[in-house]
């Protein structure tokens, strides 16, 4: 179990978090559930995290630039695939390093395989 200031730890395998506050009976009762293969978090840190990944959602949009980029192709192929411009690609290729956290078009694809966003 890990304690957790950002909502990445749920990706890099988490089962529970404990949060400062938590009482002694709680902590217990935590520990033996993420023992016994549940995963634990507090409801107040559950919707947080909800509100969280639901402001990372990408659009359907998004996804297949995220599949054309995973294609390799460039930003000008991609623009002519999906009859749009290729300012409107910069624009999402943008957006998706945004949501997802990426610091490039090939970290975003290793997100978006990872977290089953795409397949290749």
């Amino acid at each position: 179990m890990r304690g957790c200031s950002d909502f990445t730890s749920a990706e890099a395998g988490a089962r529970g978090y404990l949060l400062k506050s938590l009482l002694r009976k709680e902590l217990l009762d935590t520990i033996r559930a993420v023992h016994s293969g549940q995963k634990r978090i507090p409801a107040d840190l559950a919707t947080q995290v909800a509100d969280h990944v639901a402001d990372d959602t990408l659009t359907p949009r998004e996804i297949e630039v995220l599949r054309a980029i995973a294609a390799g192709n460039a930003n000008k192929l991609i623009a002519d695939k999906l009859s749009i411009t290729e300012e409107t690609v910069k624009g999402h290729v943008k957006n998706i390093l945004s949501k997802l956290g990426a610091n490039d078009r090939t970290h975003a694809v290793t997100i978006g395989l990872k977290r089953g966003i795409i397949e290749l």
